[in-house]
C-alpha cells in the first residue's frame, strides 16, 4: 500500500510562475503538497509523489568559481547566466582554451593545438590546478540567496574523465590512448589523479555551498549511432574512477546523476556499476526500452515516443490522453522514473497538467 497521499484538485492552483530555462517560456508552479526540494529528494530516493520534470523542478547550479564553467560559457549562479557573447572566455582549470559555438549553444576545444601529444608525458605536461586559490568565499556569498533550502539544487560539473582526456589530447588521440594496451597504464594514472582532484573540488563545493542536493556530472561516451568505446573498455578504464566519486558523494548524502550524450544503451550496466543514481538518455536512445531493462536499478528520464510532429497543435483532450498513457507506463511506484528534459518541448500546459494529475494518482496507488 502506497504511503503517498491521494491527489487533491486544489493542487492545481498556481502559486507563482518561474522564468523558463534558457530564456524559454515561463513555468507555472502549482500548489504542490511538497516543495521542490522535498520532492526532488523523494524522487532521487525512488519515492516520488508525481513525475519530476527536471527542467522545471530542479535548480541548475554551475558556479563561476570553477574555471571550466567560464571556459565553456556555462555559468548558472546567483550572479546570473554567463553569456559568451558578453564576456571573454578564459582557459579552463588546466589552461585549455575552448570556443563557444553559438549555433549549437555549446563549446569545443580549439582544434589543432593539443596540450598533450603522448599520454606517457602527462605528468610532465599537465599542470593540475591549485583549487585552494579559487575564490570560494566570494562564490559562497554570491550564491547564498540562489541556493535556497526549498529548491532541489543540482550542481552541474563539466568535463569528466574521457571528456578531460579529449580536452588534453583531442578526440583521435584520446580514443587511441584509452584503447591501446601500452597507453592504458598512463591513462589509469592520470584518471586516478584526476579523481583525487574532482573529489577535492566537490569537497570544497560542499563546504562553500551546503545547500547542494545532487551533482550532475558530464562525461560523453558516444555519438549519434554508437558508443565511442566498448563496454569492456569503459568497465576497465572509467568505471572505477567514477565509482570513487559517487561513493564519496553518497557518503556525504548527495545524489549523483550522469550526463552522457550519445546512443549508449550498451553502457547502461557500466553506469549502474559506477554508482550513478540517474541518467537522462538523449533522444537518439530508446529511453522506454532502457527504462524497461534497467529502471529498477537506475532512475531513468523517460521521454514520450511516437508523438505527432504537430503535438502542440492537437486538441487539449488528445494531449491529455498522451500524458495519461505516458503516466500509466512509466509512473510505477515500484519502478519510478522522471521526465526527460530533452523532451521539454512537449510540455504544453495541457500535457503538463494532465501528467501531474495522472502521475500523482499512479504514485499514490490510485487509478487514472
Amino acid at each position: 500500500m502506497s504511503n503517498v497521499p491521494k491527489f487533491d484538485p486544489s493542487e492545481l492552483e498556481v502559486k507563482f510562475e518561474m522564468p523558463g530555462f534558457g530564456g524559454g517560456p515561463g513555468q507555472k508552479i502549482l500548489n504542490n503538497p511538497l516543495n521542490a526540494h522535498d520532492h526532488g529528494v523523494k524522487t532521487f530516493n525512488r519515492e516520488p509523489w508525481w513525475q519530476m520534470m527536471q527542467a522545471v523542478d530542479a535548480q541548475m547550479f554551475a558556479p563561476g568559481v570553477i574555471p571550466d564553467n567560464i571556459a565553456r560559457a556555462f555559468v548558472f549562479e546567483g550572479g546570473g547566466f554567463y553569456q559568451a557573447e558578453d564576456h571573454a572566455l578564459a582557459p579552463d582549470m588546466f589552461g585549455v582554451e575552448w570556443e563557444y559555438i553559438a549555433q549549437v549553444g555549446g563549446s569545443m576545444v580549439r582544434p589543432g593545438k593539443p596540450m598533450l601529444e603522448d599520454i606517457e608525458d602527462w605528468e610532465s605536461v599537465i599542470k593540475f590546478p591549485d583549487i585552494d586559490s579559487w575564490d570560494w568565499e566570494g562564490a559562497a556569498k554570491k550564491n547564498e540567496g540562489y541556493l535556497r533550502a526549498e529548491t532541489y539544487n543540482q550542481m552541474w560539473f563539466q568535463t569528466g574523465w574521457f571528456e578531460r582526456l579529449i580536452s588534453w589530447m583531442e578526440f583521435e588521440n584520446a580514443v587511441v590512448a584509452i584503447y591501446d594496451e601500452d597507453s592504458q597504464p598512463f591513462v589509469h594514472a592520470a584518471f586516478d589523479k584526476l579523481t583525487d582532484l574532482y573529489i577535492n573540488i566537490f569537497d570544497h563545493c560542499l563546504k562553500a555551498f551546503p545547500n547542494i542536493d545532487a551533482f550532475f556530472i558530464h562525461d560523453d561516451w558516444g555519438s549519434q549511432k554508437a558508443p565511442f568505446f566498448s563496454p569492456t573498455v569503459a568497465e576497465e578504464m572509467i568505471v572505477p574512477y567514477m565509482k570513487r566519486v559517487t561513493d564519496y558523494l553518497h557518503s556525504k548524502g548527495k545524489k549523483c546523476e550522469l550526463h552522457s550524450c550519445g546512443n549508449i544503451i550498451q553502457q547502461v550496466p557500466n553506469m549502474i556499476a559506477a554508482g550513478w543514481d540517474a541518467w537522462a538518455p538523449q533522444l537518439m536512445n530508446d529511453s522506454q526500452k532502457i527504462y524497461e531493462l534497467y529502471g529498477d536499478k537506475l532512475l531513468i528520464a523517460v521521454f514520450p515516443q511516437g508523438l505527432p510532429e504537430n503535438f502542440a497543435e492537437l486538441p487539449e483532450d488528445e494531449q491529455r490522453r498522451y500524458a495519461r498513457e505516458y503516466a500509466d507506463k512509466f509512473c510505477n511506484p515500484e519502478k519510478p522514473s522522471f521526465y526527460n528534459y530533452y523532451a521539454s518541448s512537449n510540455l504544453t500546459p495541457a500535457f503538463r497538467e494532465e501528467l501531474y494529475i495522472a502521475s500523482r494518482k499512479k504514485y499514490s496507488g490510485d487509478s487514472i
